[in-house]
């Protein structure tokens, strides 16, 4: 049974979208049944260009991504997310939908590469980064063995990937 995982930040427009195109690639790539999905409680309705092309010069497929609204994945017809996951403090500190059953949550925090002071080439640079960052964390996740821990432990696991 695939493992979804839904990717929170307020505008959905940056760090989450970096963080569901990571974790597609490395699932696809490692063969794991995992999807990523990002959303934002107050959707942007627009991508960062600098996201688009970050993920770009680094292979990753950005085909079908588009801004998101949370509450597209709090519906009975939504897929089934067994974890989410809040990659900005906004978002991890306001209150969420209720989602259909239950997921393990937790937040593992990134500065916002929007914010990179310096020119095109210093916030292009800070995108980087953050996708390198978020891609490691996800490469983590896809190292659990999913499909035998109950919530608990992999909550737990989630837990100790935020602190390293």
């Amino acid at each position: 049974m695939t493992t979804n995982v839904l990717i929170l930040c307020t505008h959905n427009s940056a760090r989450s979208v970096l963080a569901e195109a990571m974790l597609n690639h490395h699932a696809t790539r490692l063969g794991r049944d995992v999807r990523g999905f990002s959303a934002g409680s107050a959707p942007s309705g627009r991508i960062n260009p600098l996201a688009l092309a970050v993920l770009a010069e680094a292979g990753i497929s950005t085909a079908g991504t588009r801004s998101k609204s949370w509450e597209e994945f709090a519906t009975p017809e939504a897929p089934h997310m067994r974890v989410v996951i809040t990659v900005c403090d906004s978002a991890a500190s306001e209150t969420c939908p209720i989602w259909p059953g239950s997921p393990v949550k937790v937040h593992w925090g990134y500065p916002d590469p929007s914010n990179a002071p310096g020119d095109e080439a210093s916030r292009r640079a800070a995108f980087d980064v953050t996708r390198q960052a978020i891609g490691y964390r996800m490469l983590q996740f896809l190292q659990l063995p999913l499909e035998s821990l109950d919530d608990r432990a992999l909550q737990t696991s989630l837990i100790e990937i935020s602190r390293s």
